[in-house]
C-alpha cells in the first residue's frame, strides 16, 4: 500500500513547484513525515529537502432550496508539501 494518494496539481501548487521547487500531495491520514520522504524518493527517484505536512479537517455545509433543507459533506484528508532539493524534478505529465 503506498503512502502518496495523489499529487495535488492546482494553480497555486503549479506555481509553487516552479518558484521553491515544493510539490503537493494527498496523503494517507497516518502517514509521517519521514514515511513521506521515503515514498516520494522511491516513487520519482529524487532527493527530498524537507517535508511540511497539514490535516484539513472535514468541511460540513447545509442549503435551503426548493427541495429542502439539503446536507453535504466535503471529507477530511492530509496534505504534504515536499521540497525537493536543488537541480531536482518532478513531471508528473511525463506518463500522458
Amino acid at each position: 500500500m503506498s503512502i502518496l494518494i495523489k499529487p495535488i496539481i492546482t494553480e497555486k501548487a503549479t506555481d509553487q513547484s516552479e518558484l521553491s521547487n515544493c510539490f503537493s500531495f494527498v496523503v494517507k491520514k497516518e502517514a509521517n513525515k519521514i514515511e513521506v520522504k521515503e515514498a516520494v524518493e522511491s516513487a520519482y527517484g529524487v532527493t527530498v529537502k524537507g517535508v511540511r505536512t497539514m490535516n484539513y479537517p472535514v468541511k460540513r455545509t447545509t442549503k435551503y432550496t426548493k427541495k429542502g433543507l439539503v446536507a453535504s459533506v466535503k471529507g477530511a484528508y492530509k496534505k504534504a508539501v515536499v521540497q525537493l532539493a536543488e537541480g531536482e524534478n518532478i513531471d508528473f505529465y511525463s506518463n500522458i
